[in-house]
């Protein structure tokens, strides 16, 4: 009996040291690091921001500018061409599961980035050889706008295309690899235990979104000039090269990182709370939320997760926390085993719980994804037909055009962290001024509003190319600034401030400890069912519009015959109804509630609960 009972005290002492270790932070070979003051913070947050800058200059250089690339060196058709970058950013923006995955899983995020960079970098490198050997374009790539708008230009072979969008879609793999992790790490670098870490973890998140938008204003101007005026070959290098850069810098930081251990397949997790949740279908629940299985010291049984108290909705899941005598594994060693496809512990429930109470705010997110996207794809269409000069010797890009919107994301972060916050911290008493919900919900308004102000714009340019006689030229010009663009961008900007900020820290501190990864990964394949959704309304929107002569009166190869106007208003109602919507969703949202056992308190019997 007592080699018995030292045997599982052994067992228990060892499982809470690989809590302790698991929740601790270690160093690149899982070893706890004790002095953490060499590490982490903002001076490892500085080589994760340039990794992230870089890497968002290389991904908005082809979102923003490759439609040009498609239409005038590939020759396919404007709408064809948008639905094919929209198509592009919606699995770039899917793949991180893949990424956060394998990151909460088995490789650690470090592991994870490292590995999707050098594959990021190898879609480039596809790419650039597309836009270098003549081979490898239709014949005739440089034919010009006037054969082009009538149709005579050869299209691209089979395997030009096949070989073009195998470098597009390796980029996308790559990306996804990155996105989820790069987030999820810096918020690593801060310890939560540490209340001034912890108050620096909230900026974070600000200055974080800060270097994704310096890394748009970057690929929007200077990569762009050059794609546009210096050539395709030439730009794709330059981004081959910024990602070298991305690279470097982030490997650079290697010494400094804080790591946190893979819990384990959270995918794995939840199937076995789905299934032994089925297999104790008629199981009743008892009312006492305390008879329900948990592991009784202060570890929680997934390493790196603090326990998670019971709620009472979706109580058909707490059926898997119900400890029934066919629970024991017969096939284990000692008959205390239990097999977690049988019975989970109530933590293991909950995070089933919070992840299903998240889908909710994700799929309020779809909408303003989709209007982004259709805007920064439609303005460039609109910005080929207004005057662009500044000034006698220069013209901007049209591709350039949605640079306000980032130029408006790095003007309006310092006022919202300097003025906003202090200001409504005042009003409401929040430490953040406002809950994550909030700041999403107004975010939403405002991402509605860009496409209200879209929609006038477009109605009064599309007017003028009638008033001047241009409407049957494609490229007009109308006399019109493109500058009359810069509202809806400065709305767009403001939203982002607003909805993306606020979601992607939503969705990091509402997410399990040991699925992290997986929560900032909610943030992207937002942005991909939003880009996938976009796809769809415009075939839908074609097809309902569509002429006998086969044109779309909303959506017309030559912008001045279409609608585009309608379509915004289409957008902008859309969006109205999915505010309102969000709206009740967030109202009924229950904040995460974890129980917190601090490193330095790890044998305290005594445990608090905190909001998550």
């Amino acid at each position: 009996m007592d080699v018995e009972k030292q045997a599982e005290e052994k067992k228990a002492a060892k499982e809470l040291e690989q809590w302790r270790i698991g929740f601790a932070a270690v160093d690149l070979h899982g070893r706890p690091l004790v002095d953490l003051s060499k590490t982490g913070g903002w001076r490892a947050s500085l080589f994760i921001f340039g990794n992230e800058m870089a890497e968002r200059m290389v991904y908005y250089g082809i979102a923003a500018n490759f439609v040009t690339f498609l239409v005038y060196k590939f020759h396919h058709s404007f709408p064809d061409a948008v639905s094919m970058i929209t198509n592009f950013m919606g699995t770039s923006c899917l793949t991180p599961l893949i990424g956060a995955v394998l990151a909460d899983s088995y490789l650690g995020r470090y592991w994870t980035i490292a590995i999707f960079s050098i594959i990021y970098l190898i879609g480039l490198i596809c790419l650039t050889i597309s836009a270098a050997i003549p081979a490898m374009m239709p014949s005739d790539a440089d034919c010009t706008q006037l054969e082009l708008f009538l149709g005579v230009c050869q299209h691209a072979s089979i395997s030009q295309s096949a070989f073009l969008y195998f470098g597009l879609y390796v980029v996308a793999l790559g990306s996804g690899g990155i996105r989820p992790c790069v987030a999820a790490f810096g918020a690593d670098q801060f310890n939560e235990e540490d209340p001034i870490e912890k108050k620096n973890l909230a900026v974070f998140f600000n200055g974080f979104y800060f270097m994704i938008s310096l890394g748009a204003i970057l690929s929007l101007t200077g990569m762009v000039y050059i794609q546009n005026n210096v050539g395709w070959k030439w730009g794709l290098g330059a981004l081959a090269i910024a990602m070298t850069v991305a690279n470097i810098t982030f490997f650079a930081g290697t010494p400094l990182y804080r790591h946190k251990l893979p819990s384990g397949s959270p995918l794995t997790r939840l199937a076995q709370v789905i299934v032994a949740s089925v297999r104790k279908r008629k199981v009743k629940v008892p009312d006492d939320s305390s008879l329900l299985y948990e592991v009784y010291d202060k570890k929680s049984a997934i390493i790196g997760s603090r326990k998670l108290p019971h709620t009472r909705t979706l109580r058909f899941f707490d059926k898997a926390a119900v400890k029934t005598s066919s629970d024991i594994d017969e096939s284990k060693p000692s008959p205390t085993d239990l097999s977690p496809w049988k019975l989970c512990t109530t933590t293991q429930v909950e995070e089933l719980k919070a992840l299903w109470r998240m889908l909710p705010i994700w799929a309020a997110s779809i909408m303003p994804n989709t209007l982004f996207t259709q805007l920064l794809s439609f303005s460039v269409q609109q910005g080929l037909t207004m005057d662009r000069s500044m000034g006698k010797h220069f013209t901007i890009p049209a591709a350039s055009v949605p640079v306000f919107a980032a130029l408006f994301v790095v003007v309006l972060l310092p006022v919202y962290a300097r003025l906003y916050v202090p200001l409504t911290r005042r009003l409401t008493g929040h430490p953040s001024g406002t809950t994550h919900l909030q700041r999403v919900g107004a975010g939403l308004l405002i991402s509605g509003l860009s496409a209200v102000a879209a929609a006038l714009v477009e109605r009064r340019r599309r007017h003028l190319s009638y008033v001047e006689g241009v409407a049957f030229s494609p490229l007009g010009p109308v006399p019109m600034s493109a500058f009359w663009l810069v509202p809806q961008y400065a709305l767009v900007g403001m939203a982002e401030v607003f909805a993306a900020i606020g979601q992607l820290e939503f969705f990091y501190e509402q997410a399990p400890d040991g699925m992290r990864s997986m929560g900032t990964s909610f943030f992207s394949t937002a942005a991909a069912a939003g880009s996938y959704f976009a796809s769809l309304l415009l075939t839908i929107v074609k097809s309902a519009t569509q002429t006998s002569e086969g044109q779309s009166t909303w959506l017309n190869d030559n912008i001045n015959l279409g609608h585009i106007d309608y379509y915004y208003w289409l957008l902008a109602l859309m969006s109205a109804v999915n505010l309102m919507i969000f709206v009740v969703v967030a109202h009924q949202y229950e904040y995460k509630q974890v129980e917190d056992f601090p490193p330095h308190d790890v044998n305290n019997k005594h445990s608090h609960k905190v909001s998550g």
